[in-house]
This record gives C-alpha cells, structure tokens and sequence, in this order.
C-alpha cells in the first residue's frame, strides 16, 4: 500500500454525510484534505481546526470553481448529496461534471458513491458490481446515468474512477439524507419509538459511514486500481426485527414500533417534493436489497465492520435520540 503523507484530496461535500466521514478518514491515514465550500469561513467556524484541512471557496455547480480547487490534488471525492430528495434532476448531473472536469485536469482519480437505486427488481435479491442496472424510478435513473457519464468518461479521456456502493447510509452526525433521521426515528427527542417504513421480517441492507469511509480510503491506496474500479459493501444486511433490535440495545430501552404510513405520504406526495421522492423509494423496502461484497473482501482482505450496536449508539447520540444523560457523556 502507499504512503499517504502528504497527498492531497478535494472532498466535495465535506459538511455532509459521506463527504464528512471520508475527509476525516483521509485526515486520520495522513492525506491533507481540501474541503469545497460555498461559505469557508461559515464552515470553518462550524468545523474544529484539525492538520492538514483546508476549506477553499467554490460552488460544486460551476465547473471553473471545482477545478480550480482540484489543482495538485491525487483524489477528488464526490460527496454532494441535494437534502431531502430535491431537484436530482437539476443538481446533481451539472455537480458530477464539474467533479469529472476536477479530476482530468488534476489527473486525480474520482471517487463516487454508489446506491442501490441503479437497480430494479430484476437485478434483486443479491447486488454483485455486474449486475443489470435498469432502474424503476427517476433517481435512479439519473444515478445510472451518473455512473455513465464517469464510464464514458474513463473510456475517452481516461478519467480515473472508484466507485464503493453500500446501502442506506447512517453516520455519528445528523443528516437530512439519513433514512435512519429522517424517517425511522425523530432527531432531538430521546428515542422511544421507531416507525419502519416495510415489513419488520424482510432483510434491508445498511451501511456505516465510518466503515464505507475506512473502505474508500483503503481502496484509493491500492496500487494497482484499474482505470474504472467499482466494489460493493455488504454493510449490515439485517431484517427490520433485528435492526429494530439493535436500536433498542443501543439506546437501552424497550422501543415501540410503529408503520411508516405510506398512506398518508402518497396522500401528501403531490404537495411535497421530499414526500413524492421518498415514495418512488418504497419498492426497496418491501423486498430484499442485498449486496455481495466478495470483490472488496478479495481486494482488501475484509471489509470495515463496526458491530451495528456500536454504530447506532454513535448515530444516537449525532441525531440527539440518546437520554440526556447519555448525551451530556458523549460531549
């Protein structure tokens, strides 16, 4: 494996969830890290200072600004993610070429990360990096044609390119884009009840930032990375009693369960973009999603795993659910 000491990232989306844990990972393994933000001095102020990080001022959307942030870096991570679900359409394709034109002109490999959205019921029950990608819905369709545009990219202008796909995120800092904070539990009350959004017996795979993050960074260091690499992360792959289970050990209570009621979103879908967006996602939820990471465990050894309790007990106390008790421990 190389040295990382002193080569340098861009993180795209450092304040979010998977920009986040990533920029920390590559601190902690010695890159220096260069953050794109539209408001450095606002993100500065938020974030502790930590060696090696750099805000810089830059707006994903305009390519110019990425590029000229991307200068001398070895890897550029794209972790934009639009909150709640809002104009994939107009935000996210214009903001992955922007990150393309980034890493061909610094020469850096780009690193994305996949969902399950490419795929549809045909390519279910186990996800493996070969499998058809004929999505249902339109996010998926526009997170196919991401994926396309990085592909043709590699294929004519040798774009280096890492993709690691995993299932539902969930991290130790609150986002919007969290299934887990934003549909199952309720951020800032403690935790005494859980509304899961499909049936309780049927396996869902999830995925801990930290563990997706460790395994990006170990990927990228692979000295022998083709030109377009892409791994899947088995993560937890649990059914809704077990991962219901696991909250109330993490939290150290007995948990109500309740349905989330689709009803009542479809009923509201028209009047709310984040509602009507959260509904074309329904289908994942009533079926198994799984994901074969043999790939990855080959390249790496083994894949990052921290034990699930472990993992949402640091959710918890990001999202505010813990007692105060707990939280007052945990700052």
């Amino acid at each position: 494996m190389l040295s990382n000491d002193g080569r340098l990232a861009l993180v795209i989306g450092a304040t979010g969830g998977i920009g986040g844990a990533v920029a920390e990972r590559l601190l902690a393994d010695g890159w220096r890290v260069r953050a794109l933000h539209r408001d450095p001095e606002a993100a500065r102020r938020k974030a502790p200072p930590r060696p090696g990080l750099e805000w810089v001022k830059g707006d994903a959307m305009v390519e110019a600004q990425v590029v000229a942030a991307a200068e001398g870096a070895d890897l550029v991570m794209y972790g934009a993610n639009p909150p709640g679900y809002r104009n994939w359409a107009g935000l996210q394709l214009p903001m992955v070429r922007s990150a393309i034109a980034a890493a061909l002109s610094a020469d850096a490999r780009l690193v994305f990360p996949g969902t399950v959205y490419n795929y549809g019921p045909d390519a279910f029950l186990e996800l493996r990096e070969h499998s058809p990608q004929n999505p249902t819905t339109r996010k998926g369709a526009i997170r196919v044609q991401m994926e396309a545009e990085l592909k043709a990219a590699s294929d004519e202008r040798d774009l280096k390119v890492l993709i690691v796909r995993a299932g539902d995120f969930f991290g130790p800092t609150a986002s919007a884009n969290s299934w887990l904070g934003a549909g199952l539990v309720k951020p800032g009350k403690p935790l005494a009840s859980v509304t899961y959004p499909g049936p309780l017996e049927i396996a869902h795979g999830w995925a801990y930032l930290p563990d997706v993050a460790e395994a990006i960074v170990g990927l990228a260091a692979l000295p022998d990375l083709t030109d377009f690499e892409t791994f899947h992360m088995r993560g937890y792959a649990v059914s809704g009693q077990d991962f219901v289970a696991a909250l109330q050990a993490a939290a150290g209570r007995k948990l109500s369960v309740n349905r989330l009621p689709w009803f009542a979103i479809r009923g509201l879908a028209p009047l709310n973009e984040t509602f009507r967006e959260m509904l074309e996602m329904r289908y994942l939820w009533e079926t198994p999603v799984l994901m074969d990471n043999a790939k990855l465990v080959a390249r790496l050894g083994l894949e990052p795993h921290t034990p699930i309790e472990e993992a949402l007990r640091a959710a918890l106390r990001g999202l505010g659910c813990l007692p105060a008790r707990d939280q007052a421990l945990a700052a």
